[in-house]
């Protein structure tokens, strides 16, 4: 993931339906999830979450939906984390410059 830029792509339907993938059909890997931007990943959990809460004929049916759901949290998770470490680096170089500022002035 890269850590400096969360992405505002449109979300295609093909990346959603392969993070949302039918229980019966291939999870996608890990390095499919990591080409997912936060927004492609976000509806895909979403749709996942939908399932489940429709309820699936099986148990493991259930697991694998469960199993793509906390892959896809993740992968949100990891974006979410790229973008506070963006914002906090933002605003310690705000501070500083901010505080040089008024301590020029002062003087």
């Amino acid at each position: 993931m890269p850590a400096d830029a969360v992405s505002s792509d449109a979300v295609s339907s093909d990346a959603v339906a392969a993070a949302a993938a039918a229980p019966g059909s291939d999870r996608p890997a890990a390095s499919e999830l990591d080409t997912l931007s936060y927004e492609q990943a976000r509806d895909g959990l979403i749709a996942v979450v939908a399932e489940l809460e429709q309820g699936s004929p099986t148990l493991e049916q259930s697991l694998a939906l469960w199993e793509r759901g906390e892959a896809l949290a993740q992968r949100c998770e990891q974006w979410l984390m790229g973008a506070k470490t963006r914002l906090d680096h933002a605003r310690s170089g705000g501070d500083a410059a901010g505080t040089a500022s008024r301590t020029a002035q002062q003087a």
